[in-house]
């Protein structure tokens, strides 16, 4: 029996994920949100409170609440009042990038966080947590307001405080967790327009952007979304904005292609013929370009524009990626090459990031195999790993916390 049916397997998910959400406890930060977490699982006492953090891990304590765990709804409602409280600009609107002991570190107003702050609202309602409703309700109206642009039918990526224009920048990944978030909140509200809008990015980032490139889907863009294929190749290996393509990211994009197809069918619409082919190439590509490509096992990082690898550490939440899109793949095609494939991911994590002595997982690897932590070191928070615990135990659509609620989990 291949393991994403088997019941011994589904238990061994379950005590996974029990596992990671116990790690993260220790993330509550005394002054509210989140924190960083360092590797051996203790609180960075040196770390701000990042907004994308804070929101991850709400999002993540709303799906342990939904799982029945005792508990978790007093860390959801923790990382709420951080997001109605500390991390919000009650003078100007919107978010925060970052807070400290005396306040704001970093003004910003990022498209990626904001789009984090819908999730993690769409989380807690669907978990029924009562301040979470006009959480969400405030961040969609700020998103419609700020981030999104109906001409692109994309979002832009970051203000200044005051919500002047920051830089001449548009970012794919900031794009991508929009998406997540859309549908997200067009399941739990209801409102398909959310979901058209996702469409709409997914259909210029998938069908446009990484066809036209062979699959190396470009990472940054100027604010005309024209590519910047040489960004930042003084500095490949940022750990937001990478020089190259970016492999794991192929993999969220994948899954989430084939969810925007799920929810488009499910509303009564046909989703175009593209989506479901698309979402296939584009994992087949990941794993030809990024898997075992330099003689050690694991996925690199980054790849240059001819599909040779960059930045060769192997980061946990590639795999993470990995794993719930090939259960997506095989969920929507029977086919048993992405049932072997998730057995495959799943024997790595097993073998070299499952941290069973500390907790989590290991966040990086080099090249060697050997822990390392030249891109991400520590082990920030437990959303990737988490979500590929439960991925395999949900259909495709709707998103993780409204198929919870809805009882969808295997």
């Amino acid at each position: 029996m291949p393991w994403i049916t088997a019941p011994s397997h589904h238990r061994w998910l379950e005590a996974e994920s029990t596992r990671l959400l116990d790690f993260a406890r220790a993330s509550r930060h005394t002054d509210g949100g989140f924190g960083m977490l360092l590797a051996d699982g203790s609180l960075d006492p040196e770390a701000d409170v990042e907004l994308w953090v804070t929101c991850r891990m709400t999002h993540s304590f709303a799906l342990a609440t939904l799982m029945g765990h005792p508990g978790a709804a007093a860390f959801v409602d923790h990382g709420l009042d951080a997001l109605s409280g500390r991390l919000r600009d009650h003078e100007h609107g919107g978010w925060f990038a970052a807070v400290g002991a005396d306040g704001p570190t970093n003004t910003a107003k990022e498209a990626y966080g904001h789009a984090f702050v819908i999730l993690a609202a769409s989380s807690a309602v669907a978990a029924g947590r009562p301040e979470a409703q006009q959480l969400l309700d405030d961040a969609l109206a700020t998103h419609a307001e700020r981030f999104w642009d109906d001409d692109a039918g994309m979002s832009r990526e970051a203000f200044t405080r005051e919500w002047g224009e920051a830089e001449d920048y548009r970012g794919i990944n900031a794009n991508m967790h929009t998406v997540e978030a859309y549908l997200a909140a067009a399941d739990v509200t209801g409102d398909k327009a959310w979901l058209h809008r996702a469409a709409r990015i997914v259909d210029r980032a998938i069908n446009v952007f990484a066809r036209g490139h062979y699959w190396r889907l470009p990472e940054h863009f100027d604010s005309d979304w024209q590519p910047l294929l040489d960004y930042n190749e003084a500095t490949p290996s940022h750990p937001f904005r990478p020089y190259g393509a970016t492999i794991g990211h192929w993999f969220e994009w994948s899954r989430l292609t084939l969810q925007a197809a799920s929810a488009l069918q499910q509303s009564g619409l046909e989703p175009p013929a593209w989506m479901r082919d698309a979402a296939r190439d584009l994992y087949a590509a990941g794993v030809r370009e990024g898997w075992h490509v330099d003689g050690e096992a694991g996925f690199v990082y980054t790849v240059d524009w001819d599909g040779k690898p960059v930045v060769r550490e192997r980061m946990h939440w590639v795999v993470a990626e990995a794993i719930g899109a090939a259960a997506a793949l095989w969920r929507t095609t029977r086919l048993p090459e992405y049932a072997a494939d998730y057995e495959r991911w799943w024997d790595f994590a097993g073998e070299h990031l499952l941290d069973l002595e500390s907790g989590s997982w290991w966040h990086e690897l080099g090249p060697d195999l050997a822990v390392s932590g030249t891109v991400w070191p520590g082990k920030a928070d437990v959303y990737h790993a988490l979500q590929a615990t439960l991925l395999p135990r949900l259909p495709v659509t709707p998103a993780l916390a409204p198929s919870l609620a809805a009882g969808n989990l295997d």
